[in-house]
């Protein structure tokens, strides 16, 4: 079946589309918050898509996943007791002590990090307004960590792109099933192992 090479035709195709910046900016601002899925996603085949593109597209993932990641703050520290219990249900909430844990012991090294980790930088964005983390500490480092990710991300795809497309998507449909399964497996043996 090649479901993964149809959805990645779909995404080269969409990502050159006039209003991709914008799609873009908005699934950056959401999964800050509340979207589940990264705008890597997005930003990747935009950049293989338009290369010469690739600090606008960085810069603009960066800024609009800081203006996310204000709204999360935002979501935790006025809402907080209203969005525990979504976080319990969607199975973050260990992910939230563990965020909470960080921020009271590192601060903005923890918001930094929040950028590389495979927790939900959602998470740290509403733990962050929870902690009621000085906002300032939260900006830099939210806006230093997610830039760093996304100009990598962007600056990878940009000089590798050209090269590893072609294999990529010759075997795009293989890798999506192996992704797929292992990440299947993992929350099996995350749900086991809780």
């Amino acid at each position: 079946m090649r479901l993964f090479a149809r959805l990645y035709d779909w995404t080269m195709r969409a990502s050159r589309h006039r209003r991709a910046n914008w799609y873009l900016g908005a699934v950056s601002l959401a999964e800050s918050s509340f979207f589940p899925i990264p705008p890597d996603v997005m930003l990747a085949p935009m950049t293989l898509a338009r290369p010469r593109d690739w600090l606008a597209l960085a810069g603009l993932t960066t800024v609009t996943s800081v203006i996310g990641g204000l709204f999360g703050y935002g979501i935790g520290y006025f809402l907080l007791d209203a969005s525990l219990p979504l976080i319990e249900r969607l199975g973050y909430l260990p992910a939230y002590e563990q965020a909470t844990t960080w921020f009271e012991r590192y601060g903005f090294w923890a918001v930094f990090a929040a950028g590389f980790t495979p927790i939900p930088y959602k998470i740290f964005t509403v733990s962050a307004g929870g902690a009621q983390m000085a906002l300032l500490p939260f900006l830099l480092g939210s806006l230093i960590g997610r830039g760093g990710r996304f100009f990598l991300v962007a600056g990878l795809v940009r000089v590798l792109g050209p090269r590893i497309e072609p294999k990529l998507r010759a075997y795009v449909d293989a890798i999506g099933w192996i992704v797929l399964v292992l990440l299947v497996l993992g929350l099996l043996i995350w749900q086991v192992s809780r």
